[in-house]
Formats: structure tokens, C-alpha cells, sequence
């Protein structure tokens, strides 16, 4: 998981944007360090949000930007009698298999963004009464807006998990480590 993000090479705006991207992944992964599904799943502050909340989240509105930039229909349909189920658990659903499902969404991802001829290629907004009608987005407006929806969770995934049990972003970049070097 990226820590720092070391400098573009000269000209690979689309590495650049990756890199910026997985390392607001790796933080709100990092959140769920050593955390049970219980834990996870706790709500220690006035909001409603929860770690494997914020997981389950990220990665379906990840998977539905990606869907969207191909021009298919995302994996999740929500409305608003099931908006709710996108920020908790349901069902058999752990955080060890959200986590796998959010990894193979990145890679897709990544694979899609590195194939795409231009990050000056565009898609449609999808009809829905927030967006503007028929506006056209780049995929580099997509991969800004998934780095700002991973930051801000990022950003609230540090502070549900230091509510839960005190830990900061910096004591689980080296429990991080630790576990790293044991596996």
C-alpha cells in the first residue's frame, strides 16, 4: 500500500494519476489493519459511518465509474430504498471479501485507464437528475474524481479507526509494515 507518491516519470501523467489514486486506496485500507469484521462494522462517532462501510463504498462507486467510463451498466444498481446497503455489510459479505472484491476492481481499473488511447477520451454522464444533461467527462476527470472520493474517505476512515482504538495513520503505516515483512 503507497505511502508516498514519488514523482511522475517525465510525461506519464496516467502513472501519476494511478499512483495518487492507490495511494487513497491504501489508506483506507491501512483503517482496517488488525480490525475484526465486529470492529470494522463499528459506528464510534455521531455519523453513520463505519470502516467496512466506507469499504464496501469506495469500492462499489469505484466499480460504477469505471462501468460507467466503459459505457456499461455498473455491477450495483442502488436506489434509494437500497442506498442504505452501500455503506454496511450485508448478508455473507466480510471486509477480507470486500477487500478482495475492491483489488480486482482496481486492477480492472488500472488496466482500463492504461488502454484507453487518451486520457482526452470522454463518456457520457449518466442520465440521472444530478449530473447536467448530456455532458461529456475525459478519463482524466474520472481518475480526479476517484482520487477525490478516495481521499475524503481516506480522510474519514482516520478518523473512525483512531475513535476506535487510538491508532493514527502513522502507528498503522508500521503495523503495515510489520505484517508485510511476515507474510
Amino acid at each position: 500500500m503507497v505511502v508516498h507518491v514519488n514523482a511522475e516519470a517525465p510525461g506519464d501523467e496516467r502513472g501519476a494519476l494511478l499512483a495518487f489514486l492507490d495511494a487513497e486506496r491504501g489508506g483506507i485500507r491501512r483503517a482496517l489493519l488488525g480490525l475484526t469484521d465486529e470492529q470494522a462494522a463499528t459506528k464510534p462517532s455521531a455519523s453513520e459511518l463505519s470502516l467496512s462501510g466506507l469499504l464496501k463504498h469506495v469500492s462499489e462507486v469505484e466499480q460504477g465509474w469505471l462501468s460507467r467510463a466503459k459505457q456499461v451498466a455498473p455491477e450495483v444498481q442502488r436506489s434509494e430504498e437500497t442506498w442504505h446497503e452501500s455503506f454496511r455489510l450485508v448478508g455473507d459479505e466480510t471486509v477480507e471479501s470486500r477487500l478482495a472484491y475492491w483489488e480486482k476492481v482496481a486492477r480492472q481499473t488500472e488496466e482500463f485507464i492504461r488502454s484507453v488511447p487518451s486520457l482526452d477520451d470522454t463518456f457520457p454522464l449518466p442520465d440521472e437528475p444530478w449530473f447536467p444533461d448530456s455532458e461529456r467527462v475525459s478519463m482524466r476527470w474520472l481518475l480526479l474524481r476517484l482520487i477525490a472520493e478516495m481521499s475524503r474517505h481516506s480522510g474519514h476512515a482516520d478518523i473512525i479507526r483512531e475513535s476506535l482504538d487510538g491508532k493514527t495513520a502513522f502507528e498503522l503505516v508500521a503495523l503495515e509494515r510489520v505484517l508485510s515483512t511476515q507474510s
